[in-house]
């Protein structure tokens, strides 16, 4: 699905998505990665939701977003909360959905100039 946005400018933004992939700013990517508004992370360590851990969720409190979407790949699924208790203490807010729907939230959070992260899993 290729998405459209016309307000979004110098920033990342989504594109587009499939199975398997999506697009950011036209470019496609195929593995987990972290999309931030000035920055893209291609080497998130998780390859899939079953290797979620502790630290991964501390790396990106590092990053201190207002907000995490994890996107979890073409199904919801949550992680335990031990895994995310980084996020907690830093007070960043964490939402978990599909992939497509992260997609799609983070583009509107990053238009409406919120400090964003959308953490990427594609199974």
């Amino acid at each position: 699905m290729k998405l459209h946005l016309s307000n979004i400018s110098g920033i990342n933004a989504f594109t587009g998505y499939g199975e398997g992939y999506v697009m950011i700013n036209r470019q496609r990517h195929e593995g987990s990665l972290v999309v931030l508004r000035e920055r893209i992370l291609t080497d998130w360590r998780p390859a899939g939701f079953d290797e979620l851990c502790a630290g991964d969720f501390a790396m990106l409190a590092e990053l201190a977003p207002e907000i995490v979407l994890l996107g979890t790949g073409s199904r919801l699924r949550f992680p335990r909360p031990e895994l995310t208790r980084a996020l907690h203490e830093a007070r960043i807010g964490l939402e978990v959905m599909d992939l497509q729907a992260a997609c799609r939230t983070y583009n509107i959070l990053a238009a409406e100039d919120r400090k964003v992260a959308a953490a990427l899993l594609f199974s």
